[in-house]
């Protein structure tokens, strides 16, 4: 079976076998097998199995259009293992390459953490009964605290970021980013304004409250973004690229912003893992963080204005390359994508207007 693309075999099986061997661990054993798990803009994450059956995962940079200063591999792995001995359950990291020689760009590689990853209502249906679905929603939340809670400079985080301004500097990428993206629309040809997003942006500066203390931020805290047992509980957190310290009702807001409820049949939610029966409400996810925090939870609208105008930016981003052709062969995502930057923008002018 030939390795997919972005995996040198032979070399990342010769640093493999060298590397674990060195940590005096459980060695890995030749042939090895990859299978590309996940793609797209995102980091690239493979698996990788031995001869034995024993499982890993590998993290890479993606193939092509990687920033110098994203994707940054070394800080990744750096989170991961800083968490290993807090109460936020992650995988076990076994090494990191900063070699280039080896595999084109730096990796990871962290023990495969065995579970389920639930994008939709019909995987969360086959994975857990409706009593495991509540405890996930619940456990889910007491993870997002726990993680609060972890104290940054004791776990050797403490220079991973800016402990101050978080708002004021999200705000000011996330719009740049925006900007970029209108700007690539009227040089391909395909500009549609957006007005609302602009809009929004102004609302959000000005009614930017004081941040309540300094936590480690996931960026990207989601029901996706984590394995969850057969029983309900939350196995590992995945996906820490857009970590940073800061604001910690940040990823509350985020949480909330991805989380659709029963009962919400727009387009765009159609088919939501959330929607199952036994998760709990958004409305109660708030209350179970309330429960677990110090922190004034009274701005938390704000917060879910916030996620949802960041969401309406990145996927301006998407609507441009899809409309400028950059996504190959056309479908109907270029219109679904452009519906999807208002809508994202017109629930965030809602969510300000509970404040």
């Amino acid at each position: 079976m030939t390795a997919p693309e972005g995996i040198n075999e032979q070399q990342v099986t010769d640093w493999l076998v060298a590397t674990l061997s060195s940590r005096g661990g459980p060695p890995v054993e030749p042939p090895l097998t990859f299978e590309l798990i996940a793609g797209g803009r995102s980091n690239l994450t493979y698996g990788v199995t031995d001869a034995t059956g024993r499982k890993l995962v590998l993290r890479r940079p993606p193939i092509s259009h990687v920033l110098a200063t994203a994707h940054d591999m070394g800080r990744e792995h750096r989170i991961i293992s800083a968490l290993a001995g807090s109460d936020v359950p992650v995988p076990t990291t076994l090494g990191l390459c900063t070699d280039e020689s080896v595999n084109d760009r730096p990796f990871y590689v962290m023990d495969f953490v065995e579970g389920h990853i639930l994008r939709n209502v019909s995987e969360v249906e086959k994975a857990l009964d409706e009593k495991a679905q509540r405890v996930a929603g619940e456990d889910l939340v007491d993870v997002l605290a726990r993680l609060h809670d972890v104290d940054v400079d004791a776990v050797g985080l403490g220079e991973l970021g800016r402990k101050d301004g978080y708002l004021q500097r999200q705000l000011k990428r996330w719009y740049g980013q925006f900007q970029r993206s209108q700007e690539q629309e009227r040089e391909a040809g395909v500009h549609r304004p957006a007005p609302i997003v602009d809009e929004v942006h102004e609302l959000l500066v000005k009614a930017a409250p004081e941040q309540q203390g300094v936590a480690i931020v996931h960026g990207d805290y989601r029901l996706d973004n984590t394995v969850i047992g057969d029983d309900g509980h939350v196995r590992a957190v995945l996906d820490w690229e857009l970590c940073t310290l800061g604001d910690p009702l940040a990823d509350v807001g985020i949480l909330l912003a991805y989380w659709t409820d029963r009962g919400d049949n727009t387009t765009l939610a159609l088919n939501a893992a959330t929607t199952a029966p036994g998760f709990p409400t958004s409305k109660e996810l708030a209350q179970l963080y309330a429960d677990r925090s110090p922190l004034d939870l009274s701005v938390l609208p704000y917060y879910v204005a916030f996620a949802y105008w960041k969401l309406a930016c990145i996927v301006e981003g998407v609507y441009v390359r899809y409309a400028s052709g950059a996504m190959g062969k056309q479908d109907d995502s270029t219109a679904f994508f452009a519906d999807m930057v208002l809508d994202r923008a017109e629930k965030a002018r809602d969510a300000l207007a509970a404040l």
